[in-house]
This record gives structure tokens, sequence and C-alpha cells, in this order.
């Protein structure tokens, strides 16, 4: 709560996250994470943009969101095993850009949510 109070604009994004959440069905709970992960890979690439900015906290995010995904899978799921695999690589790429952010893999990164986004409608 600390960081909240020093980051009015985080603090605004997080209340309006627990809205979405509280607001909709378990369906859309992976489209809200989904959309808050590219919001986040967002965030880190103006980050990048701003030479003394530091996508860091932005990129962190986004790998929590992603692995959260990957263990929140229901193990019947038809696809299971490919959306852990592709979540849990996504958390991964994401996690080798914490220290050595590179802006082409975080584009692709977030190409590839978008993508998947779009495709579950």
């Amino acid at each position: 709560m600390h960081m909240l109070a020093h980051n009015p604009a985080a603090a605004y994004r997080r209340v309006e996250l627990d809205a979405r959440i509280e607001a909709s069905g378990s369906g859309n709970l992976t489209r809200i994470c989904l959309e808050e992960a590219i919001a986040a890979l967002g965030q880190a690439l103006a980050a990048l943009d701003r030479a003394s900015g530091a996508p860091r906290p932005a990129l962190a995010r986004a790998q929590s969101i992603t692995l959260w995904l990957a263990q929140s899978l229901a193990p019947g799921h038809p696809l299971y095993a490919s959306l852990l695999q592709f979540y849990g690589g996504l958390a991964s790429e994401i996690g080798a850009n914490l220290l050595h952010p590179d802006r082409a893999v975080i584009e692709r990164i977030m190409h590839d949510i978008k993508d998947v986004l779009a495709a579950a409608g």
C-alpha cells in the first residue's frame, strides 16, 4: 500500500482493476488479465522510450499476470497443455527481460498476447 501512496496513477489503476474484477464473471477474468498484461507491457515500452525510465515494475507486473494465468488453468481444459506452455513461456521470456529489456522481444510478447485476446473473441 505504501507504493500506492507515492504513485496516484498506480492507485487509480488498481481501483479500476478491482472494480472490473468485481463486476466480471469468471469467463471475463482471463480477458481482464490479458488486457492488463498488454497494458503493463505497453508501460514497459513507454519506460524504455524515456531513457531514464525503468521498465522493471511494469515487466514484473506482466510476468506475475502470465504466471497467474498459467497456474490457474483447469487441468481438465482441452487446451490445458498448450495454454500452460504458452503462458509459462511468456512468463519466462518476460522474466528474461527484467534485467536486460529488449524492445523487440517485449513488442513480440505483447503482439502474441493481443493475438490470444483477439482469438478469444
